[in-house]
């Protein structure tokens, strides 16, 4: 398969990498940091911008069988997810939206002139579960929460437009779960035994399900067992 990843610097984005190349797949990679390649852009998905810079990097190379894109943000500095209102800022709200679903915005529009009938995709945006409506029976986690609600709901009209541009499209949010990496290094030590898993688990588990994603997924959020989360 030829794979575009975006957010390939990250913990499970870079555990994705090295799983579709020990799989044999033709790998394109996006990402902030790391040295320019024939073969990795670096560009900042947030930053409107970033949409022209990527479509000519992804011209070279389409079209793709999938693109997985695996940027976010869930803390950062002294920000954490919010337990009450009083700690709800627009500023970090704000930068939520801009990480958590701007950047896959940008990168659908960069690629979109690439999906085609005779070259339909596979798409995977990393979401999760905590942004399920009618999963949330705990509160808290505002910002989080509501930006990838926000992002749920851009990939539900994303399948529904390139699912009539190019039947064949599967277009899904993922939750990979509960993975060792710097995101959820802050809320480990209250994880049940058993539910934290490795970078290298949950990317044979994200890509396992990608290449078996079949249309009656198209527009779903998925566990990363594959199975349907409610939106």
């Amino acid at each position: 398969m030829k794979v575009l990843v975006a957010g390939a610097a990250g913990g499970i984005g870079s555990a994705i990498v090295e799983k579709l190349l020990k799989d044999g797949d033709h790998v394109i990679t996006i990402s902030r940091s790391g040295e320019p390649s024939s073969t990795h852009c670096v560009a900042d998905l947030s930053k409107p911008e970033s949409v022209e810079q990527v479509k000519a990097f992804v011209g070279k190379f389409a079209p793709f069988d999938a693109v997985i894109c695996c940027t976010g943000i869930l803390h950062g500095g002294w920000n954490m997810p919010e337990k009450s209102l009083s700690q709800l800022s627009m500023d970090w709200l704000q930068q939520n939206m801009l990480v958590n679903v701007q950047t896959h915005v940008h990168l659908a529009q960069a690629v979109a002139s690439h999906v085609k009938r005779s070259s339909p995709i596979k798409w995977v945006s990393l979401s999760a579960m905590v942004g399920s409506i009618e999963d949330n029976a705990l509160g808290g986690w505002y910002s989080y929460r509501m930006s990838k609600a926000a992002l749920n709901m851009f990939i539900r009209n994303l399948s529904i437009e390139w699912g009539r541009k190019a039947p064949g499209c599967v277009v899904v949010a993922q939750h990979p779960g509960t993975t060792e990496s710097a995101l959820s290094e802050p809320f480990q030590a209250g994880i049940a035994e058993g539910k934290l898993y490795t970078q290298e688990q949950t990317a044979e588990r994200l890509v396992g399900v990608m290449k078996g994603l079949s249309p009656e997924q198209n527009g779903r959020l998925l566990h990363w067992d594959g199975s349907v989360i409610p939106f």
